[in-house]
């Protein structure tokens, strides 16, 4: 039999504690910026994908079909290593000003996750009769007004578990920022182990602190479905 001494010590108090609680700090700020960002961006391009303009529909389709059938990964790479060949030299400027490699993060998580926020949405936006965009139309509002005020209110009840799946996803994805640099939690996790060799210990704590995120985003998405999306549902 294996014989290893488990040290739950190193990850309970003291420096490497504060590690953890740091990666922690940051892989909440990572996931809950981008999931804002994504779940925005999401929404406005569902609403150009399903534009009667050819030029903004066909750009729409361009960038949903681009970002979904690439690798995260990858997309973490070119925001990181080659953002400032298509940025601005104003937005390249501000950004090495900041902290570049969460930016990048921010960046690369946000687009990617939209991507498929905005197939969910439009889903739910098909699934809308018609006659209700018809009837808004008819009573003098403008498409986005219609899209604004009467579509997409319901949409986005019906797409809330689909939602709640891409919140998840991102915030699980938001390790992949280690790659990079970015000390959220599994970085600091890998910094643990390299500095204790206690790589069950970090990696448990890690995992079991991904686990409490994801089940807090599930319960905090369906109490803003009852009492805000929902209210007739509440108790």
């Amino acid at each position: 039999m294996l014989k290893y001494h488990f040290d739950w010590s190193i990850i309970t108090s003291g420096k490497y504690f504060d590690w953890l609680l740091s990666g922690l700090k940051v892989t909440l700020e990572l996931s809950a910026l981008s999931i804002v960002l994504a779940f925005l961006l999401g929404l406005l391009i569902a609403v150009l994908r399903m534009s009667h303009v050819k030029p903004v529909r066909f750009v729409a389709s361009a960038y949903l079909e681009f970002f979904r059938n690439t690798p995260l990964l990858v997309q973490i790479f070119f925001w990181y290593f080659g953002s400032y060949k298509i940025l601005p030299q104003a937005a390249n400027d501000w950004l090495t000003s900041t902290n570049f490699e969460f930016a990048a993060a921010v960046i690369a998580l946000t687009i990617y996750t939209s991507a498929f926020i905005a197939e969910d949405i439009r889903s739910g936006i098909l699934s809308i009769p018609k006659e209700q965009m018809e009837a808004a139309r008819s009573a003098g509002f403008s498409y986005l007004r219609s899209m604004q005020y009467i579509i997409l209110p319901q949409a986005v009840r019906i797409t809330v578990p689909p939602l709640v799946n891409q919140f998840l996803n991102l915030a699980k994805n938001s390790s992949l920022a280690m790659t990079i640099g970015v000390a959220e939690l599994t970085y600091q996790a890998r910094q643990v182990e390299s500095y204790t060799f206690k790589g069950f210990e970090a990696f448990t704590a890690a995992t079991v602190v991904y686990l409490v995120i994801s089940v807090s985003i599930t319960w905090l998405v369906h109490q803003y479905d009852r009492r805000v999306l929902n209210p007739h549902r509440a108790v």
